[in-house]
């Protein structure tokens, strides 16, 4: 097919062929509620789901809610998310973000971004992540790789993931933008690599405008 003219057009074939690449697409961070997936998704700031899924089982043997990680021993939880980075902090957004659960939300996850938004720890990838894989609601995570293959893609040319987050949602019908997100992130992973992208293995080739083998 020749390729589309526009970002609309572009996003829109970009998420079909991904659709049928990736059929399966789903969150790599082990978890099974609302609450793990939050806890799960601050950790893995700056490291790695592989990372964070290692830490995870022991701290959710421990404190399986809400009511129970606000009670926590900061210098526990420390200890056991320490190999994830940033720990300290990390840890003390856990335990303030708890905390907030329990006092304002009687324990529960919220749904609402504005809500989500207040937590510690959370920003709006978080939040987006929590909304979409958690509680299927429209929600679009911009991580490193969404970013960086938005902007290859020519979809968008901003560098901020707010920017980023609200020009590609502006281009998909909003109950595709979970999927999408998750599906740029294993494409991201699998194929079109920061440093060597696989122009040659990817099923974008021929529409994409940083292509470096002719499609």
């Amino acid at each position: 097919m020749g390729r589309p003219r526009t970002p609309r057009g572009r996003a829109r074939e970009v998420s079909s062929r991904l659709a049928a690449e990736y059929p399966r697409a789903e969150c790599e961070l082990n978890h099974r509620t609302p609450f793990e997936l939050l806890v799960a998704t601050i950790l893995s700031a700056q490291t790695t789901d592989a990372r964070v899924n290692i830490v995870t089982p022991t701290l959710f043997a421990r404190y399986p809610d809400a009511a129970a990680l606000a009670a926590a021993d900061p210098s526990d939880v420390e200890r056991i998310v320490q190999s994830t980075g940033f720990y300290q902090a990390k840890t003390r957004n856990l335990l303030a973000m708890a905390a907030a659960l329990v006092d304002r939300f009687g324990g529960i996850v919220p749904t609402r971004m504005e809500d989500l938004l207040s937590l510690a720890g959370v920003g709006r990838k978080t939040a987006n992540v929590v909304r979409s894989v958690a509680f299927g609601l429209p929600g679009l995570p911009v991580d490193t790789h969404v970013g960086r293959l938005s902007r290859r893609l020519e979809l968008t040319a901003q560098e901020d993931p707010v920017k980023v987050e609200h020009e590609l949602g502006a281009l998909l019908p909003r109950r595709e933008w979970g999927d999408f997100s998750l599906r740029l992130i294993l494409h991201g992973r699998r194929v079109c690599d920061a440093r060597r992208p696989n122009c040659g293995g990817c099923v974008l080739v021929d529409l994409c405008p940083s292509r470096t083998v002719t499609g």
